[in-house]
């Protein structure tokens, strides 16, 4: 009979999580891939991971970071298993999906970071999109902070490259 009552309880704490947290998550995840259909695939498998090991989960001391750093690793893994040269195109945005400024700057941006490798495009999101410090992308990508900051400044200069000197130019003025 307790069981079944703390079962209930951690089953409506996650729900509650999931609830809060499922929207920047799947936003996050539309970031990383650029396909809207896998990012809600991959929003689900990750909440399906929490689910499954949530009472770990539910002691761990940033609940958030936990979630990114399997939402990346999720992300991460089905890249490596799925090894092929299709690119999604990218199609209409969902709403608040991408910063605020320039819609054209945006999609130019956006269509640049697809073109990125997986890792380079895991580290930009994180760090610059998501706003996190060195130190927590890599922790939650599993790599040094010096390697985060080495492939932070490649994968830009990669960015660069592929969006030319005009759209770096129009992107570092916003």
């Amino acid at each position: 009979m307790i069981r079944k009552t703390r079962r209930a309880e951690e089953s409506a704490e996650f729900e509650s999580f999931a609830h809060s947290r499922g929207q920047r998550l799947f936003r996050t995840a539309v970031l990383l891939c650029g396909d809207w259909h896998l990012a809600e695939d991959l929003t689900q498998v990750t909440l399906a991971k929490l689910y499954a090991s949530w009472s770990k989960v539910r002691r761990a001391e940033n609940q958030d970071a936990y979630a990114r750093s399997t939402l990346v690793r999720s992300y991460l893994s089905h890249r490596r298993l799925r090894r092929t040269g299709e690119r999604p195109a990218l199609g209409e945005l969902p709403e608040g999906v991408c910063p605020e400024g320039d819609p054209a700057l945006r999609v130019t941006l956006l269509t640049a970071l697809a073109e990125l490798p997986p890792r380079d495009r895991a580290v930009l999101v994180l760090r610059y999109w998501e706003d996190r410090s060195v130190e927590e992308t890599a922790a939650e990508l599993g790599l040094s902070p010096g390697a985060v900051r080495s492939q932070a400044l490649r994968a830009l200069g990669r960015l660069r490259t592929v969006l030319g000197p005009d759209a770096a130019e129009q992107l570092t003025r916003s």
